[in-house]
């Protein structure tokens, strides 16, 4: 990643669904703070928006995807990454950062996030390294500024750069914008690292977020695709849209025998529906 390459100039847009002055605003942004990038990458549509436009606006020698191979991370997010990469010739690295081995992590704390970020920022410093004047940015959007992210310290004690929340971009921003450019995520549901499936004050281990891996992939395979599965010990609470209750249901005997079969003694369903975050609430 040689040099610096200025951006294509932005057309009209004629489209409803966006914003074009989003647009015209976050080539600016590219313009006026960076020339070289590393982009901390996870497969998810905040992400996915920063690589390609980051290839976009200062060119393939300039952007450079970096996705962590971890245990709390999915192998279909793994693969949905590298395929999003190679179909937008975006240069990506994987790395396989540790963070199971850090007690700090593995205990975890209310701050889980934030150990996990630092492993993760930690492992991009040192590959910027690599190439002078090197920035590295990640996805945080404008609505994750009043969200309970302890990862959003460590950034920050990274200098890490966050080129969508500057410009403002809410969520639907950022799938409006995803959409317009035909990227495969625009409506790729969340999918936080496994490890947020387990109440914090319980240990993170392999087995456990294999279990619930498994667990997910199974009701997937059901055709639910926004699923979450928390692990309570032996115990999983199974959490899916509230509009996708009744058809849940319909499977509820096929699902605790399943579920059986991985490791949990006892299941239930949550009849609140997902809500992301959901095990936020036990800090206040």
């Amino acid at each position: 990643m040689a040099g610096r390459a200025r951006s294509l100039s932005v057309n009209t847009i004629n489209s409803k669904a966006m914003d074009n002055n989003k647009l015209i605003g976050i080539e600016k942004w590219f313009n006026q703070n960076c020339g070289k990038v590393i982009i901390a990458f996870s497969g998810g549509v905040d992400s996915c928006l920063v690589a390609f436009l980051a290839r976009k606006f200062l060119g393939k020698q300039h952007a450079l995807a970096v996705i962590a191979d971890s245990p709390s991370l999915k192998r279909s997010d793994l693969r949905i990454a590298m395929d999003f990469c190679q179909q937008h010739d975006i240069p990506l690295e994987i790395v396989r950062t540790k963070e199971l081995e850090n007690p700090n992590y593995a205990s975890n704390p209310i701050d889980r996030c934030y150990f996990c970020k630092y492993t993760l920022y930690d492992e991009l410093k040192l590959i910027a390294q690599k190439y002078p004047g090197t920035d590295i940015l990640n996805g945080q959007n404008f609505d994750d500024l009043g969200d309970y992210r302890p990862g959003i310290r460590a950034a920050q004690e990274y200098k890490v750069l966050k080129p969508l929340a500057d410009c403002a971009f809410s969520k639907q921003d950022i799938r409006d914008m995803a959409m317009y450019f035909g990227l495969s995520t625009w409506d790729k549901p969340a999918s936080p690292c496994l490890s947020s499936r387990i109440p914090y004050g319980q240990e993170v281990t392999i087995e456990k977020l294999q279990q619930i891996e498994e667990a997910e992939n199974m009701l997937n395979a059901l055709g639910f695709m926004e699923v979450r599965v928390r692990h309570f010990g032996d115990r999983a609470k199974v959490e899916v849209p509230a509009s996708e209750l009744d058809r849940l249901k319909i499977h509820e005997k096929t699902i605790r025998a399943r579920l059986k079969d991985i490791g949990f003694a006892d299941s239930e369903i949550d009849e609140e529906g997902l809500v992301s975050g959901k095990l936020n609430r036990a800090i206040a």
